[in-house]
């Protein structure tokens, strides 16, 4: 006999199936809790709530567990590309040999923007918000490929979702040369995925940069530990765009202005501005720790610990052994990575930190990272909407084969009753 739990309300019983997930995870379903009793659920912040059913990825926060499609996160890191993780998060399966060429010939002959856009880029100030260009250049997209507004095969889906994975690096590539005023650089059709953004950023007309394989490595590795991680703020938001029947470009679109917040993507951010003000105020970095231990002191300690992983991000052990080769390439000189690896040592070995697992997270290493190679603070959040863009189409592509209903939350009502309006001469 299928689990049900019992709900009773005013003496009555009302009864709702219990769905159990592939890896046990159990959720009650009242979906028909409105129809039948009258009452909905309040969930401020959707903690509790399952906003869908999904085989696209798994967590286990309190294991530190996180698979895309059945294959761990440690795995994929070490054996895969991040266009091979792409594929896998939107096809559901690891590409044949012919699919991957096939998908690396569509990301090569997708990477140029076409000539109409690059006015746009002018269109923007000179310190316009990246992330600002990157939303809108995806809708500048959906102006140009009408024939995609409406995808109804696969075929459609797997032009549409290159066009987006390839052009995404050229935009924000773009959108940076812009900001710094130099020249773009035009992609090119011989480098790898990652390769040819490190060439779009910081190659110059006199001098080619040199990517070394531990930064290509890195870069790649961070662009897949950001691939997908299940039903996060911008996720759902491409998903409640989605369920409008909102075109691929625009669900995306929209999936990278909520990843703009400074509580989402924008955390690495945060970590590299806690550092300079570190640096700033002269404090040691564990002044500052034991400081940020006192809630009444304002100090605010980013990137340890993680609402959802419970137990060492599993992202974090792997970014944070690539880190430790990139900084040893590159040999940078700098006293925030120096704090960073200092705040490090310092939170892997108290107390305070062990007992409630607040280790470093993705962000930390992430934020220094990003710095190591030379990117400006403004960029970071649009890497990592580079490396989550597989999920962001991915969850669009489940969403629409569903045909789910259009996500319509409920609220609690706590405003002003029924009250007669007032006459300007009498307020």
């Amino acid at each position: 006999m299928a689990e049900t739990a019992k709900l009773v309300i005013d003496g009555k019983t009302f009864e709702f199936p219990v769905i159990v997930g592939t890896e046990g995870e159990k959720a009650i379903d009242i979906r028909k809790l409105r129809d039948e009793t009258g009452y909905i659920t309040l969930d401020d912040g959707y903690g509790n709530t399952g906003s869908c059913q999904s085989k696209i990825t798994f967590i286990d926060g309190d294991k530190g567990i996180l698979r895309h499609r059945g294959y761990s996160i440690e795995d994929l890191a070490e054996h895969s590309t991040f266009i091979e993780t792409a594929w896998l998060v939107i096809h559901g399966e690891l590409p044949t040999p012919e699919q991957s060429k096939k998908f690396s010939v569509m990301l090569t002959e997708q990477a140029m923007l076409h000539t109409d856009t690059l006015h746009h880029f002018e269109g923007f100030g000179e310190h316009a918000p990246p992330m600002a260009i990157l939303s809108a250049m995806l809708n500048v997209m959906a102006c140009q490929h009408p024939e995609l507004l409406k995808i109804e095969n696969e075929d459609q889906l797997l032009l549409g979702s290159a066009k987006i994975i390839s052009k995404v690096r050229t935009i924000a590539a773009f959108a940076y040369r812009r900001s710094q005023g130099l020249p773009f650089n035009y992609p090119h059709p011989d480098y790898r995925y990652c390769h040819n953004f490190l060439h779009m950023m910081f190659s110059m007309p006199f001098k080619p940069y040199e990517v070394h394989p531990d930064v290509e490595r890195a870069l790649n590795l961070f662009l897949i530990l950001h691939a997908d991680h299940e039903q996060n703020c911008s996720t759902s938001t491409v998903r409640i765009v989605g369920s409008a029947r909102t075109n691929l470009f625009t669900s995306v679109s929209a999936g990278v202005c909520a990843l703009w917040g400074s509580l989402h993507g924008g955390a690495n951010v945060e970590v590299v501005q806690m550092l300079e003000d570190i640096h700033r105020t002269g404090k040691s970095p564990k002044e500052f720790i034991e400081r940020a231990k006192d809630k009444n002191s304002g100090h605010k300690l980013f990137g340890f610990g993680h609402r959802v992983y419970k137990n060492f991000d599993p992202r974090a052990k792997i970014l944070k052994n690539s880190v430790d080769k990139v900084l040893k390439v590159v040999g940078v000189n700098d006293r925030l990575l120096e704090i960073a690896l200092q705040m490090e040592e310092i939170a892997l070995k108290d107390p305070y930190f062990i007992e409630r697992k607040l280790y470093p997270n993705i962000d930390f290493y992430s934020g220094i990272l990003l710095r190591a190679l030379g990117l400006p603070l403004d960029m970071f959040t649009v890497m990592f909407s580079i490396g989550r863009m597989p999920g962001w189409i991915a969850n669009w592509k489940e969403l629409v084969e569903t045909a789910s209903r259009i996500n319509r939350p409920r609220q609690i009502y706590t405003g002003a009753n029924l009250r007669p309006y007032v006459a300007r001469d009498k307020r």
